[in-house]
């Protein structure tokens, strides 16, 4: 049996795939540094260090919207782009766990 076909991504420009790529890229680094989940300070550390360098590449997407004239975020497209690029899961680790006191 084969596995569920993934839905297409939508129509983006090359800037709004960057925008999506460069958020996703650095919402995963934020899930590592999360200190509400299990993880190390040497590895939060370094995914700290790394969010850096993917926070420049995030603000030169978003710049080059900008400068194009893209004024606005079209957020129903990006959203299903994210969704399809399995961004829930992704953006699920920056959030604190659920309580586990009884």
């Amino acid at each position: 049996m084969l596995p569920p076909e993934i839905p297409p991504l939508p129509a983006l420009t090359r800037a709004e795939g960057e925008l999506i790529d460069r958020y996703l890229e650095a919402a995963d680094l934020l899930g590592r540094i999360n200190p509400a989940r299990h993880g190390d300070t040497y590895g939060a550390l370094r995914a700290a260090q790394a969010l850096v360098a993917k926070a420049v590449l995030l603000r030169d997407a978003l710049a080059l919207m900008h400068h194009r004239g893209e004024s606005e975020l079209s957020a129903a497209t990006l959203a299903r782009a994210l969704r399809v690029l399995d961004g829930e899961r992704r953006t699920a680790r920056v959030c604190l766990p659920p309580r586990s006191d009884g």
